[in-house]
């Protein structure tokens, strides 16, 4: 039985918050036959267009009340939405209650994320934005998809209304369309609760009994890490206070898409930079720096991070945590890059980039912004069945220390640039070694299964720039052996952990060739 045959001409109840597109939603509803029930605010804008519709106090017989809290929690919206059509039992109890069919349920929610998202949103406040009949009703119009149409999208108006274009077009909607239409209501309400459920929780609590993800899709990506793998690109939807530079929010200002890979090159980037105050440029391959320096002047700086590894940098994504000009702008294009990514480009840059068509440039704005927030944010890596949960390696530098562990105290360029070492070393793979000079790596070991052939693959690449320089270790020195490589390569100072059972023979040895060592207390992992 159909509605018209059963109870009445067709019906769509409307409840929106954002307002955008629904007048000239309704308007195509009214023409193919719907009338329209809608609530709120939403019943006097329609009839400011001219359109007829019903109010939601009119379809029930009761008043909104306490606010708007309770309006659409009735039995004559629920029933009218969760009962069967193939069920003549649940069609007699609605012509029983003098209750009508609802075809069409239209509703999108509270906008709870944007109320939180400003700071000072009081808790009050943000509980009154917590949606409670929008969720009700698109749950039983989903559970019900068999027999009713649910839309929780705008994007998806102009699709329903050629749907429902021809004559008896509301029964000829494949059940393959209502099924999408239900399963996308339902990771909706999903992604809301989870937002809600974050914003309670607030940071203190990190590893809740259960914890959900909400994420928007940014982007399909052509492809994942290799051509067989098929990816996508999402950004966690915005919490209050979490304001900071990122590459879902970045502003992409020429070039090819970016793919996976460009991805999470950029994102290692972004996070090597902001980690550094002074104007800093990095260069990343494979998510490791292959170059990193530091320097007054950016130019100058790009100059000793692309000295780093000239070779290796070939293809990398340069990143900055200044503005780029001309002058850097001129440096870049020398080469080849895949990305560059900067706070902004002057207007010279830009008109020089424009002759690499290909080159992606990545606006990301103030890259210092919202660090503190940042650091309070988990971190998640799949494994098979399930996900790894962790806070982020960010110990605040009030919490770090260097104890001198020789008789030689490292003098102040090498305490500086050891700051720097220590710094730059929790960006790279383990086992991770770093060889740094002048504020800028020289030469840099990561990822070997064992930690001295990391010290011996810095010291090679370095060459003759390992003479004078400074090493961070992530992790502590198992043996002597990674301490002798350094001090034959012509290292001077070393920043490392400590914790090792032979923390004392690498003491002595580091004493014997006149290195200083410092201990941190903490490891820096990266795997």
């Amino acid at each position: 039985m159909t509605t018209e045959e059963g109870t009445g001409k067709k019906k769509a109840l409307i409840s929106v918050s954002d307002k955008a597109g629904i007048t000239s939603f309704a308007q195509g509803l009214i023409a193919r036959g719907f009338e329209i029930i809608a609530t709120g605010n939403t019943p006097a804008l329609l009839s400011e267009h001219g359109l007829a519709v019903t109010s939601i106090s009119d379809l029930t017989g009761f008043p909104e009340i306490m606010d708007g809290r309770v309006k659409t929690l009735h039995p004559a919206v629920h029933a009218g939405i969760l009962a069967r059509r193939d069920r003549p039992e649940h069609l007699a109890q609605l012509s029983e209650q003098h209750l009508s069919l609802i075809d069409v349920v239209v509703v999108n929610l509270y906008p709870f994320v944007e109320a939180v998202s400003h700071t000072g949103v009081s808790l009050d406040t943000a509980i009154e934005k917590i949606d409670v009949g929008g969720p009700t009703m698109i749950r039983a119009a989903a559970k019900n998809f068999k027999d009713v149409l649910v839309v929780v999208d705008p994007a998806d108006y102009d699709y329903i209304l050629e749907l429902l274009g021809a004559p008896d077009a509301l029964q000829e909607v494949s059940q393959e369309v209502r099924h999408k239409l239900a399963t996308k209501a339902f990771q909706h309400t999903a992604s809301y609760d989870a937002v809600i459920a974050q914003y309670l929780r607030g940071p203190a609590e990190h590893f809740p009994a259960e914890i959900t993800l909400s994420l928007n899709k940014v982007q399909d990506l052509r492809y994942g890490e290799n051509p067989h793998q098929i990816a996508a690109f999402y950004s966690w939807k915005a919490m209050p206070d979490q304001h900071f530079s990122s590459l879902t929010n970045a502003t992409q200002l020429q070039g090819k898409e970016l793919s996976y890979n460009n991805i999470l090159d950029a994102d290692a980037a972004l996070a090597i930079v902001r980690d550094f105050t002074a104007p800093t440029i990095a260069i990343i391959k494979h998510t490791n720096p292959c170059g990193l320096a530091s320097h007054s002047d950016l130019s100058i700086a790009f100059d000793r991070a692309l000295a780093g590894d000239p070779i290796s940098a070939f293809g990398g994504i340069v990143a900055s945590n200044r503005p780029i000009d001309e002058q850097v702008a001129q440096q870049i294009t020398a080469s080849f890059y895949e990305v560059v990514l900067a706070p902004e480009f002057t207007p010279q840059a830009l008109a020089l980039f424009k002759k690499k068509k290909s080159l992606r440039l990545l606006a990301v704005g103030d890259v210092h912004q919202g660090v503190d927030q940042l650091a309070m944010a988990l971190e998640y890596r799949p494994v098979a069945g399930g996900f790894l949960v962790q806070t982020r390696d960010a110990l605040p530098e009030r919490e770090g220390r260097m104890e001198v562990m020789t008789g030689r105290e490292p003098t102040l360029e090498e305490v500086t640039n050891l700051q720097f070492a220590w710094r730059a070393v929790k960006h790279i793979k383990s086992n991770a070694i770093v060889l740094v000079k002048n504020y800028a790596i020289v030469g840099m070991g990561a990822g070997q299964p064992s930690r001295v052939d990391s010290v011996k693959l810095a010291v090679t690449k370095a060459g003759i720039r390992a003479k004078g320089s400074v090493l961070a270790s992530d992790a502590y020195f198992p043996k002597v052996d990674g301490v002798e490589a350094a001090a034959l390569g012509g290292v001077t100072a070393v920043i490392q952990p400590g914790g090792s059972i032979s923390d004392t023979d690498v003491i002595e040895v580091a004493t014997k060739h006149n290195l200083a060592m410092v201990f941190t207390g903490h490891r820096h992992f990266k795997h």
